[in-house]
């Protein structure tokens, strides 16, 4: 675990990291049921502040319904991200993070916290950069800050929604969901998050 500060590379390369190791991900569900933390157990109780959960690429809130759950468990007012699917205008979902961190802060008088799953990291962040003023922390879970490294079926699939894009909306932006576009929620990825915003970074090799 470690801090970090928007330091997003734009480049993105294939990953030797073999794609077969994410079936494994039923063996850590089973595990994470056997473990105390996931029922609270030994946890610090959380400040009933907000929290708003944001899904990686291709992926929806209903993936993160767990943390959700967990969350509240331990004492924190959680919130999905409402931003649908993960795969679409990097602008347009941060826009759609900004009404629902404005939502919380509505709801609940005080800052907001943010957790971002891989993409959803780069969301989070983009989005404190852009609100530093309703947005407490941002951790990040396994998210691409020193440039995508993906399997190649993954980088194909990032290449067909961006093709998708280029064909539903304005072309006048033919860089949209990389990271050389000029819109707002990649540029402020290109500018250090404002110092009071705590930030947090866990990433496994």
């Amino acid at each position: 675990m470690s801090s970090t500060s928007n330091s997003f590379h734009k480049d993105q390369r294939p990953s030797s990291r073999p794609i077969w190791l994410e079936s494994l991900a039923g063996l850590d569900w089973l595990a994470l049921r056997a473990s105390p933390v996931f029922y609270g157990l030994g946890v610090p109780r959380g400040d009933a502040s907000a929290v708003i959960a944001v899904p990686g690429f291709m992926g929806t809130d209903f993936y993160l319904q767990e943390l959700y759950w967990w969350l509240r468990r331990i004492g924190y007012r959680p919130y999905l991200s409402r931003i649908g699917r993960n795969a679409d205008c990097l602008d347009l979902l941060v826009d759609r993070l900004l009404e629902t961190i404005e939502t919380a802060y509505k709801e609940t008088g005080c800052q907001v916290n943010l957790i971002g799953h891989s993409l959803g990291g780069v969301l989070a962040l983009s989005a404190a950069s852009l609100r530093p003023d309703i947005v407490a922390s941002v951790i990040t879970l396994g998210s691409p800050f020193r440039g995508i490294r993906s399997h190649p079926m993954v980088l194909e699939m990032a290449k067909l929604v961006r093709e998708r894009i280029k064909n539903a909306r304005d072309r006048r932006k033919p860089a949209c969901y990389t990271g050389y576009c000029d819109c707002d929620a990649v540029s402020a990825l290109q500018t250090a998050c404002p110092h009071p915003i705590r930030q947090t970074a866990i990433a496994s090799s």
